[in-house]
């Protein structure tokens, strides 16, 4: 069960994982307006977000002016995915997404990344780092306008190395939408929150 749910969490978190399907590239301005559907309000028009070219490489769209980075749905896989997270994490995940062009395994990427968490080659944050995510079915998203019907939200705490004991939190959810922390006592140890049903 617990490899079930690792799996199911991989796919969401990493759009690029998810089944191939060759969808049509958005305009950049309907990129970013879908890109930044998980953030604050009053984060969007500041959010750096990376988006995709024409030929399906990921580009910055646009620069940001706080603390947010905002990821673009890829338009090569299956339904909507789209994140946001603290600029403190960047480091992490640029080098998840090099690891992951190389075509590398989860689990070669995630041993390479924990090598250098611990040489201090990869730096990640000293405190708690937020990810907003948003995602859905491409059937119930408008390309003309950027907007995503029934979609759904997760929230993801980066805590490094924090363990069940350190928080409190258990390592799997007992009810929809009750934080949980996985990964505990590793470097991307995070706490859960949602999806709520």
């Amino acid at each position: 069960m617990k490899k079930l749910i690792l799996g199911m969490l991989l796919l969401s978190f990493y759009p690029f994982m998810a089944q191939d399907i060759k969808k049509e590239v958005p305009s950049k301005e309907i990129q970013i307006k879908t890109a930044v559907l998980p953030a604050p309000d009053e984060n969007k028009d500041g959010a750096m977000v990376y988006g995709y070219d024409n030929s399906g490489e990921l580009v910055v769209l646009r620069k940001g002016t706080n603390n947010l980075v905002c990821i673009g749905d890829n338009p090569n896989k299956d339904g909507i995915n789209v994140a946001c997270y603290s600029k403190k994490l960047e480091p992490f995940m640029a080098r998840g997404r090099e690891l992951s062009a190389q075509d590398l395994s989860g689990e070669e990427r995630e041993k390479i990344r924990a090598k250098e968490v611990a040489s201090g080659k990869l730096k990640m944050p000293k405190e708690p780092s937020m990810m907003y995510v948003y995602y859905g079915k491409s059937a119930d998203y408008d390309v003309t306008t950027g907007e995503l019907q029934n979609g759904k939200f997760r929230y993801v705490i980066y805590t490094p190395f924090a363990t069940t004991e350190s928080t409190g939190l258990p390592d799997k959810p007992h009810a929809p939408g009750m934080p949980w922390l996985m990964d505990p006592g590793t470097h991307r140890a995070h706490i859960m929150v949602g999806p709520f049903d």
